[in-house]
């Protein structure tokens, strides 16, 4: 059984730092692209940022310089470290397994939530 478990959410002031984590269990984790999606209300689900196995990774321009993803693949856990936060950065986050070929199934985590407030 594949499962995400993200925690780490909470609620922070603006130009404060939290560290989400994602926990997987129940495939072979290393070869996985592994990304975190956010979703504010009334918003569609975006992209944050990806890593692949060996650690190279991509953001989306909204929080390029203010967020690094790191992975470890023999403790199954990703890591999304967020700093500089702000109240756009408000939303639900999620883990996310990707495909390696097509036909595999994507992975959701049930989402933490991220309050930026003062």
């Amino acid at each position: 059984q594949v499962l995400l478990a993200e925690r780490g959410g909470g609620l922070v002031q603006p130009g404060g730092s939290l560290r989400l984590s994602c926990a997987a269990s129940g495939f072979t984790f290393a070869p996985y692209v592994m990304s975190w999606y956010r979703q504010a209300p009334g918003k569609e689900r975006e992209f944050v940022a990806s890593i692949t196995r060996n650690g190279e990774t991509n953001y989306t321009d909204f929080v390029k310089d203010r967020f690094r993803l790191t992975r470890d693949n023999d403790k199954r856990f990703v890591w999304l470290q967020m700093n500089s936060l702000k109240p756009e950065d408000t939303a639900v986050y999620y883990c996310h397994r990707g495909r390696l070929w097509w036909g595999e199934a994507e992975y959701w985590g049930q989402g933490t939530q991220v309050t930026v407030s003062s």
